[in-house]
């Protein structure tokens, strides 16, 4: 309970930040005192309340018809924000111009006339005429209401491409990569890779479906699943996932849990998961034999299960210890980071998601700092690290730089 309003608050504070910065630009910037901007300020506070509503309403209330416009709103501030803060520097150089024209226009003092002195000797002297500096303020509010139409029609143009690509069909996407000890016999073994579906508010059914379909149409020897399934209960969401139970795959579909599991009902996800065919590696290993060869395929936990005491942390010991050097070992491990632990044990390869590959760019930049590898082969203290995009979202309906996709693994021997 209070990690939840600890995240609330936390949620609260950085997005009313967020709105007031924008209401700033937006609003007060290119408004004058009055009725627009009274309303420009109940509209940005509204927007302000509609996210920390959308966090946790959809969640904790099933309110799902919040979900669409909250998240397209997250989005849409979200590029706002970038816009705005990359056009900063030429709006105050901008500015500088205007104010340094500004100031070279005002006249300079005039030197006074002579006072021509009447025959009664008290004539007046002229009255000096007033001159105001003009700071031009009319062209300061049309260079602010030029930002900030452009970075309204960027921030939507952004997002709809965005929403195009996010709610499209997966890229499937073909790697191949060496492993030393993979037998030659096995040479060409095929997995397909999947990751953060994320069955929820905003994909049901259909979008299972879709990813099914794909995934089938690869032909693959093994199925992994590597984690955050889903956004909810499975009394919620059940039905949706249901079309899992189709993957077909000549030696096994496998599943290893996201941290989104942990949010969603962990327990009651892995007896559904086990139900409809796959396997859920927990801080295990099993033997893969396939064509006159045997291969090591374990999974871990998601890194998440250590806070939460639903289920047992990832047991790297567990699941790599006590094992035949000989044979190659991939690993299943929904975070990247999670290869810093496995290239202790020697893992050949790791699969994984979690990231979607930044899903939002430059949100991809901000994600190298928490994991090692974003998207596509890295390694990790010598173990090979393949990290897919994920074939879903989460929070807003939007990618850009990083499309949904299923990616078939090759195994190659040396």
């Amino acid at each position: 309970m209070l990690a939840t309003l600890a995240f609330v608050a936390t949620l609260t504070l950085i997005t009313g930040l967020i709105h007031f910065y924008l209401w700033k630009r937006l609003v007060k910037d290119t408004t004058r005192a009055g009725r627009w901007r009274r309303i420009g300020s109940v509209v940005a506070l509204v927007l302000a309340l509609l996210v920390p509503a959308t966090m946790v309403a959809t969640r904790a209330a099933g309110a799902f018809w919040l979900a669409w416009p909250g998240y397209l709103w997250l989005a849409v501030m979200f590029y706002l924000l970038v816009v705005l803060a990359v056009l900063e520097v030429p709006m105050a150089v901008a500015k500088l111009v205007l104010r340094r024209r500004a100031v070279l226009a005002e006249p300079t003092a005039a030197a006074p006339e002579p006072v021509l002195v009447g025959a009664a000797g008290n004539a007046e002297p002229p009255a000096a005429a007033a001159v105001e500096p003009d700071h031009d303020p009319s062209r300061r509010l049309l260079l602010s209401r030029g930002a900030a139409i452009f970075a309204g029609l960027t921030a939507a143009g952004v997002t709809g491409y965005g929403v195009r690509t996010a709610t499209g069909p997966p890229q499937l996407d073909r790697v191949q990569i060496p492993l030393a000890r993979l037998p030659r016999s096995m040479d060409g073994l095929r997995i397909a890779t999947v990751s953060d579906i994320h069955i929820g508010p905003l994909r049901g059914r259909e979008h299972t479906e879709r990813i099914v379909a794909a995934i089938n149409r690869l032909d693959a020897d093994l199925v992994a699943v590597v984690g955050d399934l889903v956004d909810g209960s499975v009394a919620e969401l059940g039905g949706a996932a249901a079309p899992l139970r189709d993957l077909r795959s000549r030696y096994g579909s496998f599943f290893v849990t996201g941290n989104h599991e942990y949010y969603s009902g962990v327990e009651e996800w892995v007896r559904e998961v086990d139900r409809l065919g796959l396997r859920v590696l927990q801080n295990t290993r099993l033997e893969i034999q396939a064509r006159g060869g045997v291969l090591d395929l374990a999974g871990v936990n998601d890194v998440t299960a250590a806070g939460t005491g639903l289920a047992a942390p990832p047991d790297y010991a567990a699941a790599l210890a006590d094992r035949d050097p000989t044979r190659p070992v991939v690993l299943l491990a929904h975070q990247p980071v999670a290869a810093r632990e496995a290239a202790k044990f020697g893992v050949d390869l790791q699969l994984s998601g979690h990231t979607h590959g930044g899903q939002m760019v430059p949100f991809n930049l901000a994600v190298k700092l928490q994991q090692p590898v974003v998207s596509g082969l890295g390694e990790v203290d010598g173990t090979k690290v393949y990290v897919t995009n994920g074939a879903g979202f989460w929070g807003p309906p939007v990618r850009v730089g990083a499309p949904p996709q299923v990616t078939l693994v090759e195994l190659r021997a040396p």
